[in-house]
Formats: C-alpha cells, structure tokens, sequence
C-alpha cells in the first residue's frame, strides 16, 4: 500500500490565472502610462536635433545626428544658472514655510477644539474652489501697494511696494489652502489616546504636534513638499509679473528668449525645457512611495 503510494504521480502545480478585470487593468494602465511618458520622450528627441531635422517634413523619429551640443549652447544662450538658482531658493523657501505653517495650522484644525474652528476650516474649503488665475490681480495689487515698502508710504502710495523682490516671489506662495486641508485630515486619523497619554506625561501642544503627532504623518510631509516644490518650480505667471530684472528671473520664464519676433528655437528650448524638467522627475521618483501612500491614506473622498 505504501509501495503504491509512492509511486502515485506527483499532483501538477497549479497555474494562478489573472482575472480578466485585472489584465483590462493592467492593460489600461500600460496603455496611459505609455501617452503621458511620449511627450518627455518627444522632448528629449527633439532637443537633440539640429534646426534643419526639426523644421523637416522628411525627418524620421530619432536625429541623424545626435546634437548633445544644444545643451551647451542652451545655457549660454542666457544666464540659466542664475534662473536655476532663483527657482531653487523659491521653490525650497515655499517647501520649508508650507510644510512648517499648513501642518501646524493643520493640526489645530484637527487637534484642538475651539470656538470657531468649524468656520475656518469651511473657509479653508471655500479657498479650494477659488480658481488660480482669479487670485492674480488681487495679490499684485496687495505687492504694488505694501506699506512701507519700495518706497512706499504708509498708505502704499510713491514706491513700487515689493515689486521686484524676493518678497513678492516668496511670501504669497507661502502657504496653500489644499496644504492646510491634507495636513488635517492626516492628523484626524490618529488616534486620541496618544495625545492623552502625551499629555499625562507633561508634554504642552506643540511639543505634542512635533514630536509626537508628526512623526506618524510622514507621508502627508512628504506629499505637501513634492507638491509644494513642483507648483513652485514650474511657476511662470507670477513671476513673470512682479519681476523686470535678469537676477530675479525663474527658469521658466528663462526658457521665454528662446521665443522671439524672428521664430522659436525649437532645439534649445525644447534642451532647456529637459533640464528644468529633470530636478522634478528626480525628486518624484525618489519620493513617489510616500507621494502615493499620502493621496492613498488622506481620506479624500
């Protein structure tokens, strides 16, 4: 009997089968993964092309000849390092007072029960719905007439107030309402019994909301940061309206004398577009597990 049994066959494995609403999935997800990396892919072909294979209809995909060189003319076309510096402190000041301000104030809306606090954070909602562009006009006028300022008198008249200034590229980026909101409803999900524990202990609230609440929101820092960084980095309407001079010009706005009256120059804006687009797709990549996770766990329904 035990002579038989050995000699039984061995049962074959068996094979695991994907439904077929995941392969759609799978599929789907290729096929747009595939459209949105095509006009990087587009991007960094054409900047290493000469003028003539651009402005060819006979022109195949790929360059006949491999014009790395445009990068170099590219940023001597203009002072980019200077851009790329300005975008960079920009872009790091907006991250740091974001990140520092919207997840305090996030954290009182959550935390901390007092009157009013119901109000503030629909007014914080309301803020969400208000259109970008909207906000243009309001915000010049509040930089063109700060008191005090450019020359400025109390009431904001006889100066040029912080037009052309690190303030008017800092300070109204400053903090953004959707921070604010991501922070909180992070910081709802945790649970009472911390703080309670905390407080036994002696420890007063800010010490609570940085040692103890923050360090188990780390997703929601990282998310606000990337956020904060890449809205500040490829802004070009803002400064473009507070700035008239080379040493405070963004890259973006940089890439602008690429275009003139006589016609673009396809091949070094499309080589300078690259490197300004390139900081970005590092910084997702190096933080886009923490950039999922906190779209993931926010509670945005």
């Amino acid at each position: 009997m035990a002579t038989t049994e050995l000699l039984k066959p061995a049962p074959a494995p068996r094979t695991r089968t994907l439904p077929v609403g995941r392969i759609a999935l799978y599929v789907t997800l290729s096929v747009v993964s595939l459209l949105m990396v095509v006009p990087f892919a587009w991007m960094v072909i054409t900047s290493l092309k000469t003028p003539v294979e651009i402005a060819s209809q006979d022109a195949g995909l790929l360059p006949d000849q491999w014009e790395f060189g445009n990068y170099v003319d590219a940023l001597k076309a203009a002072p980019f390092a200077t851009y790329a510096r300005n975008s960079f402190v920009i872009a790091l000041s907006h991250t740091v007072l974001n990140v520092l301000i919207a997840s305090m104030a996030g954290y009182a809306l959550a935390r901390i029960r007092f009157r009013g606090s119901e109000m503030i954070f629909y007014l914080f909602i309301a803020a969400l719905m208000i259109p970008t562009y909207t906000k243009v006009l309001p915000e010049f006028l509040i930089v063109r007439f700060m008191p005090l300022a450019g020359g400025n008198d109390l009431f904001g008249q006889g100066g040029s107030g912080w037009l052309d200034s690190w303030w008017a590229l800092i300070i109204p980026g400053a903090v953004t309402p959707f921070a604010v909101f991501l922070f909180r409803q992070f910081y709802l999900d945790l649970p009472v019994e911390l703080e309670e524990a905390a407080r036994l202990d002696g420890l007063g609230e800010f010490r609570i909301y940085s040692r103890i609440m923050s360090p188990l929101v780390k997703p929601a820092f990282i998310t606000v940061a990337l956020l904060t960084f890449e809205s500040s980095w490829n802004n070009f309407l803002w400064p473009l309206l507070v700035t008239h001079t080379d040493s405070l010009r963004v890259i973006q706005v940089g890439l602008s004398v690429f275009k003139t009256e006589n016609g673009t120059q396809w091949h070094f804006l499309m080589a300078g577009t690259t490197l300004a687009t390139l900081p970005m797709v590092v910084l997702f990549l190096i933080g886009q597990r923490y950039f999922v996770q906190g779209f993931a766990t926010a509670g945005l329904k």
